[in-house]
Parts: C-alpha cells; sequence; structure tokens
C-alpha cells in the first residue's frame, strides 16, 4: 500500500470546538433563593456563581468577569444600589450587564435602579421565565456591543 493510499484511508480527526459557557453571578443573601435560581439557570445551560454579600460579589464580580451579574439590593453589608455604581464604574466589571432582582416597594426604585447602571429591573416575587428572557437580552445585547465597540463609556 502506498503511503498516499494510507493516508486516505485514515480517518480525520474530529474538529475541535469550543463553546463558551455564559456564566452568571448571582449576588443575594437569600439562600434559598439563590439555590433554587442556581439550579435553574444551570439546567438551561448556564454555569452559576454565587455571594452572599456585596463584598464577596464585588470581589467574584472582579477576578471572575461573569458573563451577567443578577444583584438583589439588600445584601447584609452592602447597599445593592451603590454595589451597583461601583461595578459599572469599575474598568474590570463595567462591560458586564446587572440585572437588579428587588422586593422593595419604593415608587422610585426602577429609575434609582437605572442611574446606578442597571440594565433591567425585575421586582421580587418574579416570574422565573421573565428573568430567562432578560439574562439571554442582556448576554445578547453584551455581545452585540462588545462586537461593535467593547470599551466601556
Amino acid at each position: 500500500m502506498s503511503t498516499s493510499a494510507s493516508l486516505m484511508s485514515r480517518p480525520k480527526p474530529a474538529q475541535a470546538y469550543t463553546v463558551k459557557q455564559d456564566s452568571i453571578l448571582i449576588i443575594d443573601d437569600d439562600e434559598a433563593l439563590v439555590e433554587l435560581l442556581a439550579r435553574r439557570l444551570q439546567r438551561y445551560g448556564y454555569r452559576t456563581i454565587t455571594a452572599g454579600c456585596g463584598t464577596e460579589g464585588l470581589a467574584k464580580a472582579r477576578s471572575l468577569r461573569p458573563s451577567i451579574i443578577v444583584l438583589d439590593l439588600r445584601l447584609p453589608d452592602a447597599d445593592g444600589l451603590q454595589l451597583c455604581s461601583q461595578l459599572v464604574d469599575s474598568p474590570e466589571t463595567c462591560a458586564i450587564p446587572v440585572i437588579i432582582l428587588s422586593g422593595l416597594e419604593d415608587p422610585e426604585i426602577v429609575r434609582r435602579c437605572r442611574a446606578a447602571g442597571c440594565q433591567y429591573f425585575l421586582r421580587k416575587p418574579y416570574d422565573p421565565n421573565a428573568l430567562l428572557v432578560l439574562i439571554r437580552q442582556a448576554i445578547r445585547d453584551c455581545q452585540n456591543w462588545q462586537a461593535d465597540d467593547g470599551n466601556c463609556l
């Protein structure tokens, strides 16, 4: 058998593709809600990272650079609005979309959240399907934005 014939008979190795798994950082001190949300998101193929307080959440956001952050406003060690502002103002995290979940009844809360830099606001108790739609949209918007420019303003 000639060399060229033996090369032709060998199967080609499978092409390796790397698929980036989107990661979601959940910053909330309600352990039951975090566990339920994390499991649901994992079923949809997302990698979840959790933090039970603002300090831990900020550190994880800066070091792990998740695809998106889901943030509660009431945290044991931080004000969620201030944390959102820190995330938006930091060069390491400014390109990460933030979705705020809150049960606060303040009529001005949505405006205050938007002013702090969050992309979406969802009131607790929330529809899990609505949150999933917002997560998908925020990731898609971020990917389009990064393809255009990728720099924080």
